[in-house]
């Protein structure tokens, strides 16, 4: 189906139908069919992550306990959790404060344990299998669609088509928006109450949608820069800390990302593709303190003396060149304050220190996420938890309204999809083409789904008859 446009309509004159708008409805129409299972889905699996991260987290971080007397050795304490989890420690992760319990990573033959301790008793509190959590299947949905090995990449193919399409959305949605025929903001921006059947429907779609937009960008633009075309291809790999900043310490052929266990990532953006250094010269400045074995006590005593308060995470050496790695991260959930992050490397012979990166030495780029990460995640204090899971009951509304809004306008007992029809001529306006190339330049997967859908719509209804009357 097509409308007529300029120059085809009776007597030559001019049509009154906007073609542009038409051609902008249809390209939402689109897109949305695609994006709202997804956007439902991440909207979802975001408020229970947000939940199981921010309010209640699952290995047992808050905790609360009874101070009595004076906290264990930390040494002890890891004995402890090492001997109830029969393995290995790998990682200490410091309470918050005295009332809470501390965190140890324990590998095992069988898998990694997650033991909740109690710093004065040894007590162990809680013990969870590490990724047996909520929060680990709602990431996996979140990210990869639950998909592992080989198959994972195009589970978060299927996911960044879905948020650049969502990009889409909201450009074509404002336009849509947008007020016409005498018709002021309001009609934007406030529901029409007083409205009934489809109206009400598209008048709360239209002002949910607008107030949403630029909300939903920056969520799309934090997500997509873990995504694995635009955000580690482009966005991360142009903008990763420089391991040449380390003056003359050798470095190891693994990355920062080795440190990742789960799909819930913990190491900082910046340095996930930055490579570690290594242990075993005699390079780095004074860390612990001469004449200490380097081991667990003097790291957390160094910790404590680089201003490392309340919690952080200390990694253990893997293997032979591997090293002690101190860091606070707000997208670890350590704090809710992403200029305090910080990452620390120990040579694990010397007790040299090897590397400290702060916020202020990550590249613009760099501090944008690592302020936008713990945003988009809920982690930056109780009002941004409970920030986020409105929004994401707002983006679920608004998804569900435009559903509504399809089935009361779909033609009742058709067998067909109803979409908008297609103009016969669209007027290519060099500021329409402009946005259309920035944006496809500016995220390579919108461009390339962009091509295809326009090939698809062009070419291949054109030529079945029985599709595009389905899709009609």
């Amino acid at each position: 189906m097509s409308i007529q446009t300029p120059g085809n309509a009776a007597g030559g004159g001019q049509s009154r139908i906007n073609p542009l708008y038409f051609a902008a409805w249809r390209w939402h129409f689109y897109a949305g069919l695609y994006v709202i299972p997804f956007l439902i889905l991440l909207s979802v699996t975001g408020i229970v992550m947000v939940w199981f991260s921010a309010i209640a987290p699952e290995y047992g971080e808050r905790l609360s306990l009874t101070p009595k007397g004076s906290a264990m050795a930390v040494s002890a304490q890891a004995e402890a959790a090492a001997a109830h989890a029969g393995g290995t420690v790998t990682r200490y992760i410091a309470p918050y404060g005295a009332e809470n319990p501390a965190i140890f990573r324990v590998a095992t033959e069988s898998g990694a344990q997650m033991v909740a301790l109690n710093p004065y008793s040894g007590e162990v509190l809680r013990s969870t299998t590490e990724g047996d959590t909520w929060e680990e299947l709602a990431d996996g949905l979140h990210g990869q669609l639950l998909m592992q090995g080989e198959a994972k990449f195009w589970g978060d193919l299927l996911i960044e088509i879905a948020a650049s399409l969502c990009l889409l959305l909201v450009v074509t949605g404002l336009y849509l928006a947008w007020p016409r025929n005498g018709k002021g903001l309001r009609s934007m921006l406030v529901p029409d109450f007083s409205a009934t059947g489809r109206a009400f429907w598209k008048s709360l779609h239209l002002s949910l949608g607008s107030w949403m937009s630029l909300i939903l960008v920056f969520f799309l633009i934090s997500g997509l820069s873990w995504a694995g075309i635009w955000g580690a291809k482009f966005v991360q790999a142009w903008s990763t800390f420089p391991a040449e900043k380390w003056d003359n310490v050798p470095l190891s052929d693994a990355t920062h990302a080795a440190m990742n266990h789960t799909s819930v990532e913990e190491v900082p953006w910046a340095l996930e593709q930055t490579p570690m250094p290594a242990s075993g010269s005699d390079t780095g400045v004074t860390g612990t303190a001469p004449g200490v074995p380097v081991e667990l006590e003097s790291l957390v005593a160094l910790a404590r003396s680089l201003d490392f308060y309340a919690r952080f995470q200390l990694n253990y050496p893997q293997g032979e060149t591997g090293v002690w790695t101190i860091s606070r991260d707000s997208m670890s959930n350590d704090s809710p304050d992403p200029t305090s992050d910080r990452t620390v490397h120990v040579d694990q012979f010397t007790g040299k220190i090897l590397a400290d990166v702060t916020f202020a030495d990550y590249s613009p780029a760099g501090q944008a996420m690592a302020v936008g990460i713990p945003l988009h995640m809920g982690l930056m204090g109780l009002w941004n938890a409970v920030l986020n899971i409105a929004i994401c009951l707002l983006l679920i509304t608004v998804s569900v309204t435009s559903v509504v809004m399809w089935w009361k306008r779909r033609p009742s007992g058709a067998a067909r999809l109803a979409a908008p029809p297609r103009p016969d001529l669209v007027p290519l306006t060099k500021g329409m083409v402009l946005i259309a190339l920035v944006m496809s330049m500016a995220f390579p997967v919108l461009g390339l789904t962009l091509l295809a859908v326009l090939a698809f719509d062009l070419l291949v209804l054109n030529w079945v008859p029985p599709l595009k009357r389905a899709l009609s």
